[in-house]
């Protein structure tokens, strides 16, 4: 992939998206759609857009460390953005400590700012304007009397089987489950009225909290919202990308030389595109950033191999390029070199945007210090034991002396 620099880059798409000419609704609905799993609610969302731009809420947990699976939310932010939406990310910072403690409360504060440079980054690296897009931390509202009210009046409606259900495929989940986990998913569900969005967006796994808040904010007397959701991508060795496993990610600061070292570990077996997270990788992230920095909206993502190989390929659709590995055309030596080169073209303003923002020098290793180094115990020196003298060897004095 051509490497752009960035203020080119931004450059060059503030311009197509100041003279690109209005889009109808149906223009609209499309690029929002793109992509996703699953919509709930679409006839709301085209309701919206019939009289105004749509008002869309993106929260995250500001838990682990923020990795290359957040691409895949970004770059649908950027779809949202070419919509004309207006995009509020909440950084859920009570969220992080109701679930489980995943974020210590003596972190939270430098784990949000983090969280906030690191999206700014993943924003800044595929050129996305951001004139309708706004941060808003959870603590700011969700902390204030009139939320507290509706939270205790959520509480009476709402039981505990359903609180459980909602959070099982968010919260982390254990024997005894702690009173915080289960008002997760309400808090969750208020959010959306005191963001005042018109459809809330995540990951497929956010489901079951999405259908809780249809079910319950009506009955507060607030109005349903839409729901839009993107699938889960899969991680490097084919299970679930996660913050808190160092082998199914890459994080947003590792350097060109790690991101090669982790992708030659990861699952790709040859004509195998289930559970793939490079191939979906390329297509969630890959594809559509090298769309952003298109001039004419266009992609393409190229094979990089050797001549007595057969040379590059460059494809113009995701498709082509499964159609191509499922037949084993494409070999997954080739396949792992060239993503690990368009995710170091990815990462490398994330990385200049961290380095080059004086008020995020150091965030990293406040927001995640490194574990203190265990001391080594010190081992002490055994006392010989005296063995202590037979009877027989007893001078005749001695004995004496004792009687």
């Amino acid at each position: 992939m051509t490497d752009i620099p960035v203020a080119e880059l931004k450059s060059e798409i503030e311009q197509i998206s100041l003279h690109q000419a209005p889009l109808d609704v149906d223009a609209k609905v499309s690029l929002i759609r793109r992509n996703l799993q699953e919509v709930l609610g679409e006839d709301r969302i085209r309701e919206v857009l019939a009289t105004r731009d749509l008002q869309i809420y993106f929260g995250t947990a500001t838990t682990g460390r923020p990795h290359i699976g957040y691409f895949v939310p970004v770059s649908k932010i950027a779809d949202f953005l070419r919509a004309d939406c207006h995009v509020t990310i909440l950084l859920a910072d009570l969220h992080a400590v109701l679930d489980n403690l995943k974020a210590p409360l003596d972190l939270i504060q430098h784990r949000v700012r983090y969280y906030e440079a690191a999206v700014k980054g993943m924003l800044h690296s595929v050129g996305v304007p951001i004139a309708k897009l706004k941060f808003v931390v959870g603590s700011s509202f969700e902390l204030t009397p009139a939320y507290s009210m509706d939270l205790l009046r959520l509480s009476t409606l709402v039981t505990e089987h359903d609180a459980k259900k909602a959070g099982a495929e968010v919260v982390k989940q254990v024997a005894s489950p702690l009173l915080s986990s289960l008002i997760y998913p309400g808090m969750q569900a208020l959010d959306e009225e005191y963001l005042k969005c018109d459809a809330q967006f995540g990951g497929v796994d956010q489901r079951k909290i999405f259908t809780f808040a249809e079910k319950y904010l009506p009955q507060l007397g607030y109005a349903k919202r839409a729901h839009l959701m993107s699938p889960m991508v899969p991680g490097l060795q084919g299970s679930k990308m996660s913050a808190s496993d160092p082998d199914s990610k890459i994080d947003l600061l590792d350097d060109p030389k790690t991101v090669e070292k982790k992708l030659k570990k990861a699952f790709c077996e040859e004509g195998n595109i289930a559970d793939n997270g490079l191939l979906a990788f390329t297509k969630h992230v890959l594809f559509p950033a090298a769309s952003l920095r298109s001039a004419d909206g266009s992609a393409t993502f190229t094979i990089q191999r050797p001549e007595k190989y057969g040379g590059n390929s460059v494809y113009t659709t995701y498709e082509a390029l499964e159609k191509e590995f499922a037949e084993k055309l494409v070999h997954p030596g080739d396949l792992k070199k060239s993503v690990a080169q368009g995710i170091n073209d990815l990462l490398a303003p994330v990385q200049a945007y961290f380095a080059d923002n004086v008020e995020y020098n150091g965030i990293a290793e406040l927001a995640y210090p490194p574990p203190p180094v265990k001391a080594k115990p010190v081992k002490q020196k055994k006392k010989h034991n005296v063995k202590p003298a037979a009877e027989s060897e007893v001078k005749p004095e001695e004995q004496e002396a004792t009687n």
